[in-house]
C-alpha cells in the first residue's frame, strides 16, 4: 500500500520535473539524476537495500532534490544532503552490535532493505515536497497569511524556504526512528513500553529505552541540522523540523504499542504514518508561530 501511494506519484513528479528541466536547464537535471543514481548503486554495492529498494531509493532521492532547489544552483543545496544523513546514520545503526541483534531476531536482513521500506522512511517527505503539494500549501489561507505577512519567503529563492520544514520533520524522522530502534536494542539495557511503562524484551513494539531514545533525538537533530545548512534556512528551519522529528519519533513508539501490536498495522505502515506525523506537526507550527524574517 505505501509503495502504491508513494511511487507512481513520485514517479510522475520526477519525469515532468526531469522534461522541463532538460529543456531549460540541463545542468539541473544531469545532476540531480546522477548523483540520484550514483547514491542509489552505492547503496546497492553496500547491501544497503535490495535492487528494488535502492531503484526507489532513486527515485526518492532524485524528487527530493528537484523540489528543493533554489538559485543559485548547486546539487548540494539541495534535498540530496539529509538524504545522504538519514542513509548514513541508518546504514551505521543498522550494522551496529548486528550479533546482538541476531540473537535477538531483531537483525535486518543482510540483502538489505526493500523498496517498501524505503518507500516508507522516505516517501512521506517526497510527497510533501512536491511542486504540486507545496503549492497547495501555500494557497492554503491560514498558511498563507503566515508565509506571506511575516516575509516566510527566502530571498533570491523559487521555493518558500520555510515549507521545506514540513518535509525535512520527516527525513528527520525517519533517521530518529532507525537510529533510536537500532541503538536501543545494543545500548538500551531493558525497554519500556512507551504506553504502561512496563519493561519489555528489547525489539518490542512500542517499547522504548532511554539510551535508544536519546540516540534518536541526536540522530533527528543532526539531520535537521544537515538540510539546513543544505537548503539555506535559519534557525527556525532547524528547530520547527527538529521539533516535528522528536514528535514522530515519540507517535511511532505509539503506534506500535498500539496499533501494530494488535496486528492492524506494519512496521512499513507505521513508520509511513509517523514520517506524516512529523510533517503535520512541524506544519502546524509554521501555520501558528509567526516569523519576522529569513535570515
Amino acid at each position: 500500500m505505501v509503495l502504491l501511494l508513494v511511487v507512481p506519484f513520485v514517479a510522475i513528479d520526477v519525469l515532468l520535473q526531469s522534461q522541463f528541466f532538460i529543456q531549460q536547464l540541463p545542468h539541473v537535471a544531469i545532476w540531480t539524476l546522477g548523483l540520484s543514481l550514483l547514491l542509489g548503486l552505492v547503496v546497492l554495492k553496500l547491501k544497503a537495500a535490495t535492487p528494488a529498494g535502492a531503484a526507489t531509493g532513486v527515485l526518492l532521492t532524485a524528487s527530493l532534490m528537484f523540489s528543493t532547489l533554489t538559485f543559485p544552483y548547486q546539487p548540494w543545496n539541495t534535498g540530496l544532503v539529509p538524504v545522504l544523513a538519514v542513509s548514513l546514520l541508518a546504514h551505521f545503526a543498522t550494522r551496529m552490535g548486528r550479533a546482538q541483534k541476531e540473537r535477538l531476531g531483531t537483525a535486518e536482513e543482510k540483502h538489505g532493505r526493500a523498496a517498501s521500506q524505503v518507500a516508507a522512511n522516505l516517501g512521506f517527505a517526497a510527497l510533501v515536497l512536491t511542486q504540486n503539494v507545496q503549492s497547495w500549501l501555500i494557497q492554503s489561507r491560514l498558511i498563507q497569511s503566515r508565509l506571506i505577512d511575516s516575509h516566510w519567503f527566502a530571498r533570491g529563492g523559487t521555493m518558500p524556504i520555510p515549507i521545506f520544514a514540513v518535509g525535512l520533520a520527516a527525513l528527520a524522522e525517519a533517521a530518529a526512528d532507525t537510529v533510536s530502534s537500532e541503538i536501543g536494542q545494543v545500548l538500551g539495557g531493558r525497554p519500556r513500553m512507551i504506553t504502561t511503562l512496563r519493561t519489555a524484551e528489547p525489539g518490542t513494539d512500542g517499547a522504548i529505552s532511554f539510551a535508544g531514545t536519546l540516540a534518536g533525538i541526536v540522530a533527528g537533530l543532526m539531520v535537521a541540522l544537515a538540510g539546513t545548512l543544505a537548503l539555506r534556512g535559519d534557525m527556525h528551519l532547524f528547530w520547527i523540523s527538529s521539533a516535528g522529528a522528536i514528535f514522530g519519533l515519540l507517535f511511532d513508539s505509539l503506534l506500535g504499542a498500539t496499533l501494530e501490536r494488535r496486528g492492524w498495522l506494519n512496521n512499513d505502515a507505521v513508520n509511513f504514518l509517523s514520517t506524516a506525523s512529523a510533517s503535520a506537526f512541524a506544519l502546524g507550527i509554521l501555520a501558528i508561530i509567526p516569523h519576522s524574517g529569513v535570515g
